[in-house]
């Protein structure tokens, strides 16, 4: 009890002492109270000014934008295609209709398929395995490597890109639609940022086991050695 009714009457010895305590806790309270008004008042970010027409921030872990300009404007979407082309690939691998070990013959349609784009250069009548396909098409980007798995899992890319529509419908891509397995410019032909996140974390999710070809930085085929084409895996390790 002795010690209960000392404090409050050291610090009534002290008044100076006890003005800054109240300065302070008075301080606080107000920097408190302007900072949950300004997150109250704050509703959407406003996104940095990149260089891009349209982009996105996606958090895969809890499935949100973060943040985000035109995210849903349909755009060509290019070599990005064969993120679709990869998934379908991936779908018949692990269906088993094909294995990563299987040789494929090269038909000359697909070589002639690259002649114009990135290609991993196979040859007409020269075998190649399926893993080696994969990483012609992930890692070089490769044109010809692309016409040739469409070939192998459903007999013509024409009938391998009904395929890809499909699957595009199934996993709920709204603004995607594709003519080709390559992403070569052609009426009708497009993806939106939001479908190509959420194509992204299709792959990450169904098929981890194939995903480290991602980050594989280069492929050797025929001789000829190529690096990967995302320079982030050069730039940040």
């Amino acid at each position: 009890t002795g010690a209960y009714n000392w404090r409050p009457s050291l610090l009534h010895q002290f008044p100076e002492q006890e003005r800054a305590m109240k300065r302070i806790l008075s301080l606080c309270l107000s920097l408190f109270l302007l900072s949950f008004a300004a997150l109250a008042n704050a509703g959407e970010p406003t996104p940095p000014a990149l260089a891009a027409r349209a982009w996105l921030l996606y958090d895969i872990g809890s499935n949100q934008i973060l943040t985000q300009q035109g995210a849903d404007e349909r755009i060509e979407p290019a070599s990005l295609t064969k993120l679709m082309t990869a998934y379908v690939t991936f779908s018949a691998l692990k269906a088993k209709t094909i294995s990563m070990n299987q040789q494929v013959m090269v038909s000359e349609n697909a070589r002639k398929s690259s002649l114009d784009g990135s290609r991993m250069f196979i040859m007409p009548g020269m075998p190649v395995s399926v893993e080696e396909l994969v990483q012609g098409m992930i890692v070089q980007s490769g044109n010809d490597a692309c016409v040739a798995l469409a070939e192998l899992i459903a007999g013509s890319e024409t009938a391998f890109v009904s395929r890809m529509n499909a699957e595009a419908k199934r996993l709920g891509l709204k603004n995607s639609q594709f003519r080709n397995a390559t992403g070569l410019t052609a009426d009708g032909h497009y993806m939106s940022p939001h479908d190509l996140a959420l194509l992204s974390a299709a792959i990450i999710r169904d098929f981890p086991e194939y995903f480290h070809f991602y980050s594989q930085k280069e492929f050797t085929y025929n001789k000829i050695r190529q690096p990967n084409r995302n320079r982030l895996l050069f730039i940040d390790p």
